[in-house]
C-alpha cells in the first residue's frame, strides 16, 4: 500500500488572524491532549451515527439519522453487546451517538480481509437498506478522536481534503439497482514521537469502502479478487459477509496540525467578495446617517446663531423669534412624543432582554471559536458552550428586560420578571420537543433522549431562572432612566407617510440590507448543518456578525430618521420589527435552499426542516430587533 498524498498543510495559511479559520486548528484544550500508542497495542474504533450526505445528484434527500446499531442495518456487534461513550451535552443535541465496535485495530499492524460476522437480510431489512443508500446515508467513525472519512479534490483550489464520513453503498449505473458495502479498507496515516520511537500517534484516518459478494473461503490471497457486488434482495434473503483490511501508513502530519485536512474553506475568494461588498454596504450606509445628522445639527447651530444675535429689547426682536420658532418641522415638532410608551410595553422589554442575552451569547461563542477554544476534537464543544454561556447570562437578559420596563413606566413588573425567562426559552423548548417527537416516531438517532430534556429543563430552572430574576430585581431597584424632555399629555395626530415609510414597505426594505451582509456565509452554515459538513471558519463569521449588526444599527437609524421627520412618533416596534424582518428573508432563503439542494421524501424530513429553520429564524428575529432597537434609542 502506497502512502497518499496529504492536502498542503493550513499552517502556512496563518499569515494573518481574518484569514485564519484554521487558525484553531493546531490549539488544543485539556482533555485532548494527543495519545500514544505503542506497536500492536489496540487502537479503538468507535462507531457514530449513520447520516445522510448529498447523493450522487447533489441533492439530500433525508435529514433524518439513525443509530449505527439499528436492527434493519444488522452491522456486526463487538462481544457482550456495544457499549455507549461518553459525550458532552452539546454532542447529544448534535445527534452524536458514539459506540463501541468489534474493530481491531492495532497500532502498526496491517490487516487483509479479516472477518467480522455473517448476516442475512431478510426482505424489510433490504427494502429499509437499500432505501437510504438511495438517499445517500454514510456511515461515520472515529479513530483517536478524527473521524474516518472520505479523500476528495475541491474543483476550484485544485486541493486534497478529507470529508468526514463514507457512503453505506452506492447506486449501480445504468441500473436502479443499488450495492451495499460490505468490505472496507481503512488506511491509517500515523508518525513517531519525537521524544520517543516506542511511540506512535495517529495522523490520519481514511476508510475506502467495497462492495464484494463472497462465493466461498476468504483467504488474505483472495481478498482483491474481482468479485461481484453484493445487492440486497428485496424478494428474498440475501447473506452478507463482513471484511475489513487495515493499512498503516507513515506520514510527517504533525500532531498538532492532523486536523487542517478536515478543515477546509470552500472557495475563500466567495467569502473575501461578500466581506468587502458588505463593508462597502456599511461604510455608506455609515457616512449617510452621519451626513443626514451632521446637516440637521449644522442647520439648527446656525439657525441659533442667528436667533442670539437679534436684539431681544426691540419688539421686532420678539417678532423674529417667533419667527424662528415657526421654522421648526419634522421631528422637531414631535420631540414631547417621541418618549411616548408603545404598545405592548411588557412584550417588547421581554424581548429586548433575551435579545440582549442572545447577542452576548452569539458574541462570546464566535469570539471563543476564532481563539480556539472550541476545537472540532472535542466534540460537542460549541453546543455545550453556547447552552452554558446563555444559562449563565440570564443575569443579563432580566437586567435588561426590567432596566427597559421601568423606564417605559410599566405597571406589571411581576409579569415581566416571570416572563423574561419563560417565554421565548419556552417557545423554543416547546417547538424542539415537537420536532423531537417526530425524531423519536422516525427511530433517529437524533432524538434527544428523555434524561437529556430532563437536565436541560433542570439548567434552566435551577441557574437561568434565578440568574434572571436577579438581575431584574436589582435593574426594579435601579432609578428609572428618564427622558430628556417632557412628554406631552394629549398624543400629536400622526400625518399620513409616504409609501415607502408604511410599516410592510419601511420593514421589507430594512430588513434586506443585513441579510446581504450574512448571504453567502449563511449558505456554508447551512450547507454545514444539512450536509454534515465540519464548519470551521469562524474569522469570517466573526466579520460577518459584526458586519450584519453595524448594518442592522445604521439602516434601522435612517428609518428612524425620516420617520421622526414625517412627525410619526410610533418607531420603537418600528425599528424592532425592521431590522427582525432579516430573519424573514433567512427563512425565505431556507425555502430557495430547500427546493434548490434538498430532495425531502418523507413527511417527517420536511416537517423538521421546516421547524428547525423557523426556529433559527424566530432567534435571530429577537437578536436584530434588540440590536436595532437599541440603536435607536440612543439616536432618539
Amino acid at each position: 500500500m502506497h502512502p497518499r498524498k496529504h492536502a498542503p498543510s493550513a499552517g502556512a495559511l496563518l499569515a494573518s488572524l481574518l484569514v485564519a479559520p484554521q487558525l484553531a486548528s493546531a490549539f488544543y484544550l485539556p482533555g485532548v491532549a494527543p495519545t500514544s500508542y505503542k506497536q500492536d497495542e489496540q487502537v479503538p474504533l468507535y462507531v457514530n451515527t449513520i447520516r445522510p450526505v448529498a447523493g450522487p445528484d447533489a441533492m439530500l434527500h433525508s435529514v433524518v439519522s439513525y443509530d449505527y446499531y439499528h436492527p434493519f442495518f444488522q452491522f456486526c456487534e463487538p462481544e457482550g453487546g456495544p457499549k455507549s461513550v461518553g459525550e458532552s451535552l452539546g454532542s447529544i443535541l448534535f445527534g452524536d451517538r458514539i459506540k463501541t465496535s468489534p474493530f481491531e485495530l492495532k497500532m502498526g499492524h496491517n490487516e487483509t480481509c479479516k472477518q467480522l460476522c455473517q448476516v442475512t437480510y431478510q426482505k424489510g431489512a433490504a427494502l429499509f437498506v437499500n432505501q437510504q443508500i438511495r438517499s445517500g446515508m454514510s456511515l461515520n467513525w472515529l479513530v483517536d478522536g478524527l473521524p474516518a472519512g472520505q479523500v476528495m479534490v475541491d474543483e476550484a483550489t485544485n486541493t486534497e481534503f478529507t470529508s468526514p464520513g463514507f457512503l453505506l453503498g452506492q447506486e449501480i449505473a445504468g441500473d436502479d439497482q443499488v450495492q451495499f458495502n460490505n468490505h472496507y479498507n481503512i488506511l491509517i496515516d500515523y508518525h513517531q514521537v519525537a521524544d520517543n520511537k516506542d511511540q506512535y500517534r495517529v495522523v490520519g484516518v481514511v476508510v475506502q469502502p467495497e462492495s464484494r459478494s463472497y462465493d466461498g473461503p476468504i483467504t488474505a490471497d483472495k481478498c482483491h479478487d474481482g468479485y461481484d457486488p453484493v445487492v440486497l434482495s428485496e424478494n428474498g434473503d440475501t447473506k452478507v459477509q463482513f471484511t475489513y483490511s487495515v493499512f498503516w501508513v507513515p506520514s510527517p502530519t504533525a500532531w498538532a496540525t492532523r486536523w487542517d485536512t478536515y478543515l477546509h474553506v470552500f472557495d475563500p475568494k466567495i467569502h473575501w467578495f461578500s466581506l468587502i461588498n458588505s463593508f462597502v454596504i456599511v461604510v455608506f450606509l455609515v457616512l449617510t446617517v452621519a451626513s443626514i445628522l451632521v446637516r440637521a445639527l449644522k442647520k439648527d447651530i446656525a439657525r441659533y446663531n442667528r436667533l442670539d444675535q437679534l436684539n431681544l429689547e426691540d419688539l421686532s426682536g420678539t417678532s423674529a423669534l417667533e419667527d424662528g420658532i415657526q421654522e421648526d418641522s419634522g421631528w422637531k415638532l414631535v420631540h414631547g412624543d417621541v418618549f411616548r410608551t408603545p404598545s405592548r410595553p411588557l412584550l417588547l422589554s421581554v424581548l429586548l432582554g433575551n435579545g440582549a442575552q442572545l447577542f452576548v451569547m452569539a458574541g462570546f461563542t464566535i469570539v471563543f471559536a476564532l481563539l480556539g477554544f472550541l476545537s472540532p476534537s472535542n466534540r460537542g464543544s460549541l453546543g455545550t458552550i453556547m447552552i452554558l454561556l446563555y444559562t449563565v447570562l440570564g443575569f443579563v437578559g432580566g437586567y435588561t428586560s426590567a432596566r427597559m420596563y421601568k423606564s417605559l413606566q410599566g405597571d406589571k413588573w411581576k409579569q415581566c420578571i416571570i416572563l423574561t425567562p419563560l417565554l421565548v426559552p419556552g417557545i423554543v423548548f416547546s417547538v424542539f420537543f415537537l420536532l423531537d417527537l417526530f425524531l423519536w416516531a422516525e427511530q433517529s438517532s437524533g432524538a434527544v433522549p428523555f434524561t437529556t430534556m430532563l437536565v436541560i429543563i433542570l439548567i434552566w430552572f435551577l441557574i437561568s431562572v434565578p440568574l434572571s430574576f436577579a438581575g431584574s430585581w436589582l435593574a426594579f431597584r435601579a432609578p428609572a432612566i428618564e427622558p430628556p424632555v417632557r412628554t406631552n399629555q394629549i398624543p400629536r395626530q400622526i400625518p399620513p407617510v409616504t409609501t415607502y415609510l408604511k410599516p410592510i414597505p419601511s420593514v421589507l426594505l430594512v430588513g434586506l440590507l443585513p441579510f446581504g451582509a450574512i448571504f453567502v456565509e449563511l449558505y456554508f452554515i447551512m450547507s454545514s448543518i444539512w450536509f454534515s459538513k465540519i464548519y470551521y471558519m469562524f474569522g469570517f463569521l466573526f466579520l460577518c456578525y459584526g458586519l450584519m449588526i453595524l448594518t442592522c444599527a445604521a439602516v434601522t437609524v435612517l428609518m428612524v430618521y425620516f420617520l421622526l421627520c414625517a412627525e410619526n412618533y410610533n418607531w420603537q416596534w418600528r425599528a424592532f420589527l425592521a431590522a427582525g424582518m432579516t430573519s424573514g428573508y433567512i427563512f425565505l432563503n431556507a425555502l430557495i435552499y430547500w427546493v434548490s439542494k434538498l430532495s425531502l421524501s418523507g413527511f417527517a424530513g420536511s416537517v423538521l426542516y421546516m421547524g428547525y429553520s423557523l426556529l433559527i429564524s424566530f432567534l435571530v428575529f429577537i437578536l436584530t430587533g434588540m440590536c436595532s432597537l437599541v440603536r435607536s434609542m440612543k439616536l432618539c
